[in-house]
């Protein structure tokens, strides 16, 4: 934990103990305090550190906000480290102003810890999950599916970091509707390279991967499958192809630095009856029933719009059935929670999974989904949508080998999985500060050309941090000293995003500081206070972006 996050434990512990004071004075009423937040208020002239807790608690008590902070007021006892002034602020905010000596405990801090400050032990070993990208593997990764392995590798990273214990999974679509359309559109394109006239599916895959997919087939088996059973020649040409397809992802996906500890089975659940078995619990549970031939699961029971079909008529299990069967192997694995990052199209699957995971006996709560909005590529302010490669969308590897793996990881964090992302290719290419990217690497390069030149920082023992006093100087401290806090409020909100955010800001205090205050000068113990800044804010750079996936250049 850092010395920053200390601090605000500390003071809510102090807020925490005067409402019981104040309650136990006969001042307030609420015996449980509401979740109130402790927090770095974005103007530093309302102090260090602010709290709403007097405005929420006037859901429980008598009077207004800022009467309510004052009785907080009378009874908080500050101690007697770094807080020494607390007053209300606005609307009932409290606000905590801490001696400027705190700074120069944390670049000691920094130094210690190097590559693992930031991290902090808050998820106590947790056992969670992260899933994501799980694409069909009937074409190739396209822009959504590279946004989802961003998100899902930063998220995991974090978590990681946060203490937890994270398992990265894939699962894969390899049973179903889509793999006998798969199958169709491989057999079509089969034939017509053996000379056959053999229609292709109306519903069929279009992709030119897929037909490369076969032209590579027929030049290792030739005809070998053109008289078979046609079942039979389905199935040889699918277990080809998927096999060629998943093996393409996983390359792709390690070539954007993503990798995942398991790649999961869809159809393992047909195989080993588990589709069947989670269909028996709901049976016996109550929670299904027939109507016109299908078996119907009671999703309206947990709010959902309407009952959702299991198994079809014709005896077929859906593809929610396979869903519910995944999710309870799931929590049977162990994990104490599982993060699902799906796209905008499955906004709608949300609560009845939720539903399913409460008929089985499994909190729901456990269950959290991360929906991720769409993306939008353009180049020359006009949207991209054709490949070259697939004939239809964007694959990860045209943006990775137009724009790169770094720009590539930091565009798709810089916002929230909520928002749409309009990515633009021209920005991702430019070598200036218009860049995010090229932004925060900079700043880092800057760092290490400045520390080449001084032949190395000095140790923080060997210097006098308390010459640093410049508002540049101190801003960026405040701002280092912010990254546990950053991490910790990323892995508990499932917020990756805020990663990028805080490189980018870092990267400003620190151009701001450069600009400001000079380095190398002939005041020897000023510059050597100075290089264990900028070293300290180098790790926090580097250490960040690490998080991201992105990498950390010593040169530009």
């Amino acid at each position: 934990m850092g010395v920053l996050e200390s601090i605000r434990k500390e003071i809510t512990r102090m807020l925490a103990g005067a409402a019981q004071e104040a309650r136990l004075a006969g001042r307030l009423t609420c015996t449980d305090l509401p979740a109130f937040a402790v927090e770095v208020p974005r103007d530093r002239a309302h102090g260090n550190f602010a709290s709403n807790l007097a405005l929420l608690l006037t859901q429980t008590e008598k009077g207004s906000p800022r009467q309510i902070a004052q009785v907080l007021l009378e009874f908080i006892r500050l101690p007697a480290g770094y807080v020494f002034r607390a007053e209300i602020a606005g609307p009932g905010f409290i606000n905590f102003y801490l001696d400027p000596a705190w700074h120069y405990q944390v670049l000691p801090e920094v130094e210690a810890q190097d590559e693992s400050y930031g991290s902090s032990d808050l998820g106590g070993g947790e056992h969670v999950q992260v899933e994501f990208v799980s694409a069909n593997p009937t074409g190739l990764l396209h822009m959504g599916n590279a946004r989802g392995a961003a998100l899902g590798d930063t998220l995991a990273n974090v978590l990681a970091a946060a203490g937890y214990n994270v398992q990265r999974e894939f699962y894969i679509n390899d049973a179903g509707n889509q793999i006998e359309t798969f199958a169709r559109s491989l057999e079509a394109h089969y034939m017509q390279l053996l000379g056959h006239e053999f229609p292709f599916p109306e519903d069929g895959y279009p992709g030119q991967d897929l037909l490369e997919s076969m032209k590579n087939m027929v030049s290792q088996v030739k005809d070998k499958y053109q008289g078979v059973d046609p079942l039979l020649r389905r199935e040889m040409l699918v277990k080809y192809a998927l096999k060629e397809k998943l093996s393409q992802m996983e390359r792709d996906l390690a070539d954007f630095r993503v990798h995942y500890d398991n790649w999961f089975s869809e159809q393992t659940l047909h195989d080993e009856g588990e589709i069947e078995g989670v269909l028996k619990e709901l049976q016996k549970s109550g929670y299904l029933y027939e109507d016109e031939g299908a078996l119907w699961f009671r999703s309206t029971l947990f709010g959902d719009e309407k009952d959702e079909v299991l198994v079809r008529s014709n005896g077929t299990p859906t593809y929610f059935a396979g869903d519910i069967a995944y999710h309870r192997n799931k929590f049977r694995r162990g994990f104490n929670r599982v993060i699902n990052i799906w796209g905008a199209d499955h906004h709608g699957h949300v609560a009845r999974l939720k539903g399913a995971m409460e008929a089985l006996g499994i909190e729901p709560d456990r269950l959290q989904v991360i929906i991720m909005q769409l993306v939008r590529l353009f180049r020359g302010g006009e949207p991209v949508r054709m490949s070259k490669r697939t004939g239809e969308y964007i694959t990860l590897r045209d943006l990775m080998e137009e724009v790169g793996v770094d720009v590539a990881r930091y565009f798709f964090v810089m916002r929230s999985a909520d928002s749409h992302l309009d990515f633009d290719l021209d920005l991702a290419r430019e070598q200036s500060s218009e860049n995010p990217v090229y932004y925060v690497q900079y700043a880092h390069a800057r760092i290490c050309s400045i520390l080449r030149q001084a032949e190395a920082a000095p140790s923080v023992a060997q210097v006098d941090c308390s010459l640093l006093k410049n508002p540049a100087e101190l801003a960026l401290i405040q701002k280092i000293a912010e990254l546990p806090g950053e991490i910790a409020y990323a892995a508990s909100h499932l917020e990756p995003h805020r990663l990028a955010f805080y490189a980018n800001e870092l990267a400003t205090l620190f151009h701001g500081f450069y600009t400001t205050c000079r380095v190398l000068s002939d005041q020897t113990a000023l510059s050597q206070a100075r290089l264990v800044l900028i070293d300290a804010c180098r790790i926090s750079l580097r250490n960040t972006l690490s998080l991201v996936g992105v990498t950390a250049p010593e040169r530009m």
